[in-house]
């Protein structure tokens, strides 16, 4: 007897566990649904891979009527950046999928960059947008090395493979090199903006040129100024996008699952946990410093 309660106990898991969608709720009940995806702090690789792999999931669910990316950014990378813009364009032009961005408190450079192709863009009053252009930025600890007589010696096979070395000054031509780095992937983010923004208010790409210094606005100028569509919260975003799609009612809202806290034994045994715990680079105090070049869409 104890037996069958044993298999009747673990099928019920195993049934139950087949139901359940990344989600955090169950697949096979339901009707239409609005998917939440939030896009909270730096935007760097693991978080595009995972955004993107949010964006396909509810991108292929047919119950899914709209996507919100939920914003709470100052941007990041620039490929990071790149790889979510893309993805929510591919939903969109692919799954015929309406996708709507609310912004919190900050969506700037990159965090706006992602909302561009956005069927509808909602900030409050005192959102914090905008800031359309590009940074690269590294640490010179030439000085340093100086001080503390360590001479570099390198070895390259051309004139700008050392590019950007934090033991010595940049020459002007590199400085023209790297400015013309930043000047191609600053036309790149006023194409996206044009493109995503195109029939807004004659926002053409020399009207986003315009506004693309770097500066940041409030979500009221940014509306003002056609970045945004319109003001409203949360809550009035999900509305909004409950008519867009034809819900009528309440709509109902599923969002990823919250990642784990901490770590199982199972995670410690397994590599990618595993190195964690390992020391990789150097302490602090024997000169661990990020010294490589960056290239951002990031709002300083």
């Amino acid at each position: 007897m104890a037996g069958v309660l044993v298999l009747g106990f673990s099928a019920v898991l195993v049934v139950g566990a087949l139901l359940m969608s990344d989600t955090g709720g169950f697949s096979g009940v339901g009707g239409d649904r609005i998917a939440v995806i939030p896009v909270e702090g730096v935007i760097n690789g693991d978080m595009a891979k995972r955004i993107n792999r949010q964006l396909k999931q509810y991108g292929n669910d047919r119950r899914v009527k709209a996507i919100i990316l939920r914003v709470d950014s100052p941007g990041g990378g620039v490929a990071a950046s790149q790889e979510i813009y893309r993805e929510v364009k591919r939903v969109k032009e692919e799954q015929k999928k309406k996708v709507i961005v609310s912004m919190g408190a900050v969506a700037a450079s990159g965090g706006y960059y992602i909302a561009c192709p956005a069927d509808r863009i909602f900030a409050n009053p005192g959102t914090v947008t905008g800031s359309i252009g590009v940074i690269a930025e590294w640490i010179n600890i030439k000085d340093l090395a100086a001080w503390a007589k360590i001479r570099p010696e390198v070895f390259k096979s051309g004139e700008f493979k050392d590019t950007g070395s934090p033991t010595r000054d940049l020459t002007e031509r590199e400085r023209q090199y790297f400015q013309g780095m930043i000047m191609e992937l600053y036309d790149q983010f006023v194409q996206a903006v044009s493109q995503g923004r195109s029939g807004r208010r004659e926002l053409d790409e020399g009207g986003v040129r315009k506004l693309a210094d770097g500066r940041v606005y409030t979500g009221q100028t940014a509306v003002d100024n056609g970045l945004v569509d319109e003001i409203g919260n949360f809550e009035d975003a999900v509305k909004q996008t409950a008519k867009m799609v034809g819900i009528h009612g309440e709509p109902q809202i599923i969002t990823p699952p919250k990642p784990r806290d901490g770590f199982s034994l199972l995670d410690l045994l397994g590599e990618s946990k595993l190195e964690k715990f390992l020391p990789s680079r150097l302490p602090a105090e024997l000169g661990d410093m990020d010294t490589s070049v960056k290239f951002k869409y990031q709002w300083k």
